[in-house]
């Protein structure tokens, strides 16, 4: 017989296993010495190589968990590659959007940069770490498209392998 969790404990016990699995993603990035492959891709990072500043804004899509790859402010800061939680004091944010997701209740529309096949996101990366461990394939986002600028020679696209190998 599986006992009962309620919705508190059961939240508590998600966040608990994510923040694990971040750690031991971590620590095995660490032993390999491929701190980098453990990181989320910075925009900034992106858009300064690909001199992509013009923007233009999409609307809402729905789009691929596994296509988000990055983020605009926040890569280093609180998730891993896979937007796991890498902190602690993230807690209480990623279980309040949990418990909503546990809930059925209605999240707001994530906000990303696409970028060639790869999205980075602006606003939401606590719902976009709660859908990736939940295996939620896809989710609602305001998406706004970066170009590359204009030039002679063709700029690379992006793709989720190039960005993953």
């Amino acid at each position: 017989m599986i006992p009962y969790m309620d919705l508190y404990e059961q939240v508590d016990a998600d966040f608990t296993r994510a923040s694990r699995r971040a750690r031991l993603r971590a620590a095995v990035a660490r032993i390999r010495r491929e701190h980098t492959s453990n990181r989320l891709l910075s925009f900034d990072d992106v858009r300064r190589e690909l001199v992509a500043n013009n923007r233009l804004h999409l609307g809402t899509r729905v789009v691929e968990v596994d296509e988000i790859v990055g983020s605009v402010g926040r890569w280093r800061d609180f998730f891993d590659r896979s937007f796991l939680p890498a902190r602690t004091s993230m807690a209480e944010r990623w279980k309040r959007i949990d418990r909503a997701f546990q809930r059925g209740e209605d999240l707001p529309p994530v906000e990303l940069y696409e970028v060639g096949e790869a999205y980075f996101v602006v606003d939401g990366h606590h719902r976009v770490s709660v859908a990736r461990y939940h295996d939620v394939p896809t989710v609602e986002a305001a998406v706004t498209k970066v170009h590359p600028k204009l030039s002679a020679a063709p700029v690379p696209i992006i793709s989720k392998s190039k960005l993953t190998a």
